[in-house]
């Protein structure tokens, strides 16, 4: 079974583009978390934020995006999955809710994609519900998908095509979340076996 998913993965590979690579994901990062920091790393801000990653594919950016942030914060994460087929209708489920009180709080929302935009929309929502003062959205990637979202990112690190793409914690079947870079699949390559 585990050469079936080393091959499956590296198949995966083998036709995929790179559409942003190591440097340029690095340089959106970097452009992102000089935006945070010029709002809340000045000596007049009162705002103590919470940061929020959602589990698991921000994993990476926040792994990145945290070290270059330079101003005091609480980080917590939160895990939420969206099930597309027919017996859950979409329907967001919540793994993971925020630990620390949201009441009052400025809160950034961390995240690898702004895909379709639901989930996102829900999590946002749901902070507000719980008293968040505001919801930031820092996304790293948001897919050009031609058509309007329910929620539009604060910050993003870089607009793509839309395109299935694996890396920097994006992945497919649960592979390539590891590459440094943004590479583009090929529908062929992802259809299931």
């Amino acid at each position: 079974m585990q050469e079936f998913h080393r091959n499956r993965a590296r198949a995966l590979l083998d036709n995929a583009e790179v559409l942003f690579n190591q440097d340029q994901v690095q340089a959106a990062v970097t452009r992102m978390a000089a935006v945070l920091n010029a709002r809340f790393n000045h000596p007049d801000c009162e705002e103590f934020p919470l940061v929020l990653g959602v589990m698991g594919g921000a994993v990476i950016f926040t792994g990145n995006l945290l070290p270059q942030l330079s101003f005091a914060l609480e980080f917590d994460y939160i895990h939420v999955s969206r099930y597309g087929d027919d017996d859950r209708g979409g329907e967001v489920v919540w793994k993971v809710i925020p630990r620390s009180n949201v009441a009052g709080r400025t809160v950034i929302v961390l995240d690898d994609i702004l895909d379709e935009g639901e989930t996102l929309a829900h999590v946002k929502q749901r902070l507000l519900d719980m008293g968040a003062a505001e919801v930031l959205l820092a996304v790293f990637a948001d897919k050009a998908i031609g058509k309007a979202k329910p929620v539009k990112a604060d910050i993003v690190g870089l607009v793509i095509p839309n395109r299935f793409v694996v890396g920097f914690g994006m992945d497919a079947y649960g592979y390539w979340r590891n590459l440094p870079d943004l590479r583009a699949l090929r529908p062929e390559d992802l259809k299931q076996d």
